[in-house]
């Protein structure tokens, strides 16, 4: 097993609430600054829209090709089982990430393991395969992200073998205490340590952008607007935070 370069840290709970008012987008342009290209998971989006972000540190589940005479249905009744442990093992407040490598034909988890996962206090699941029952799942409060619906059950073509551990998911390294955050969108992965000021830079640019939006939808033209080239817009953004109390 291969540790994450650099040891992740508790999230600051002032950083997870600054997360949980940022895009996606806003995320994925403030980590390209730190020339981090690709963070955004491919192939993964929400069962259902919440309207709300999904935020928390990766605790991770790595999947294999199931080979038959190793993955029969009884395999279920250990309680030891990788995908059984990781449901129950996902701490409070992080977010289960499956390595199903990106194979939506068998499911990752259904219904019945992600109400667990919600009554347990989990932030969230992602898998870069399927659910099942993804109606179902789309109607629970926690954010559940996936390539596509997909019934058949996981043991068919995956075999959980490894919690807590380096993963791919959606072509995105994983590293276990790396933050998580997902939107209506998708979800992007932050690497713990730059968690913080990531966090405060997609603040600022987010009050810029709802600045430069509000005067787009007023007519003003882009120009020396976005980005801010004229001294005439930054004098004016300075304005409209302190109006605004941003």
């Amino acid at each position: 097993m291969t540790d994450h370069p650099l040891k992740p840290q508790p999230l600051d709970p002032e950083t997870r609430d600054k997360l949980l008012g940022v895009s996606t987008a806003t995320l994925t342009t403030a980590l390209f600054k730190r020339g981090l290209r690709n963070q955004f998971l491919q192939d993964v989006r929400p069962v259902a829209p919440k309207g709300r972000n999904m935020v928390g540190p990766a605790f991770t589940l790595r999947t294999i090709p199931a080979r038959e005479d190793l993955n029969p249905i009884t395999v279920f009744q250990d309680p030891g089982h990788p995908q059984r442990a990781a449901v129950e093992r996902c701490p409070a407040g992080a977010v289960l990430a499956i390595d199903s490598r990106g194979d939506a034909r068998a499911a990752s988890a259904g219904s019945i393991l992600v109400s667990r996962l919600m009554v347990r206090g989990v932030a969230g699941v992602v898998t870069d395969g399927g659910f099942r029952d993804s109606p179902e799942i789309g109607r629970l409060q926690i954010p559940a992200y996936h390539q596509r619906p997909s019934a058949p059950t996981n043991l068919t073509l995956h075999q959980a073998i490894d919690l807590d551990l380096p993963i791919a998911c959606g072509g995105v390294a994983v590293f276990p205490g790396d933050i998580l955050v997902g939107d209506d969108e998708g979800v992007v992965v932050l690497p713990a340590h730059l968690a913080d000021e990531l966090a405060a830079e997609a603040v600022e640019m987010t009050a810029f952008e709802d600045f430069v939006t509000e005067e787009v939808l007023n007519g003003r033209s882009i120009v020396g607007l976005y980005p801010a080239t004229k001294e005439e817009t930054k004098a004016d953004f300075a304005n409209w935070r302190e109006k605004h109390g941003r």
